[in-house]
């Protein structure tokens, strides 16, 4: 399948951490992940070292967990799977950047921060979605931004979205699920779908297009991952 295409050790890690809860694995059992996937136990345990002095792992007594930085993904990853989200009366969140002399790297961190907002860029420095989200601003937000509620003069959804390219990823991967063959096939699809789950921009309703298949692909997913879930862990186990 096009998911096995060019997975590394340090992807087969992370994404099964990223999948666990809580994110933390003894080094035995991400090298039998690995070993899926035909990779070496000693580029594992490799990849492992490199991660821990990086900043990405914390090891202790054999046992590997992510950093702070990736248990926030993780944390993101988890509210693709159920968001939390309010009813919508209109108004779209908008974020215009107004702070002066911004370093690179605050420049950087706050796109990063906006993605992960979920909101989308109208133009350099003017950022909005649709205010259905229940969540508070981050201060790299509120520090580099002038928040304003607004209601748009006609729908900017399709000039911020491609709102029919992530459908046709999400039905492609609803096929790929159904069609999922063993434990290497499963793990690939898996972290294929929670990669497009963070990609929902979680609009409101009002503002999508009919059959939109956001619901439909997080139930399929969360039928098919219990099941791989207890297949893995006794593979694990064993």
């Amino acid at each position: 399948m096009e998911e096995r295409n060019g997975l590394s050790a340090r992807s087969a890690v992370l994404s099964a951490l990223l999948g666990s809860h809580p994110p933390r694995l003894p080094a035995r059992h991400l090298v039998r992940i690995g070993a899926l996937f035909g990779i070496a136990e000693g580029t594992v345990r490799v990849a492992l070292s490199r991660m821990v002095a990086a900043g990405d792992l914390l090891q202790s007594d054999g046992q590997y967990t992510l950093s702070q930085r990736l248990v926030e993904r993780q944390a993101r990853q988890d509210e693709s799977r159920d968001p939390h989200t309010k009813a919508w009366d209109g108004t779209w969140e908008v974020a215009v950047v107004t702070a002066e002399r911004r370093a690179p790297a605050d420049r950087a961190a706050l796109r990063h921060t906006m993605t992960a907002l979920r909101l989308a860029e109208l133009r350099e420095g003017t950022w909005l979605r649709p205010a259905n989200l229940v969540r508070a601003w981050p201060e790299i937000v509120t520090a580099q931004c002038t928040l304003i509620d607004g209601r748009p003069h006609g729908d900017p959804t399709p000039l911020l979205w491609d709102l029919d390219g992530w459908a046709a990823e999400a039905r492609r991967l609803e096929r790929a699920l159904d069609g999922a063959r063993g434990l290497a096939e499963g793990f690939l699809v898996s972290a294929a779908v929670l990669r497009h789950l963070l990609a929902d921009p979680l609009l409101p309703t009002e503002l999508l297009p009919d059959g939109w298949p956001g619901a439909r692909l997080r139930a399929r997913y969360d039928a098919f991952d219990r099941r791989y879930r207890e297949v893995l862990q006794e593979h694990l186990r064993g």
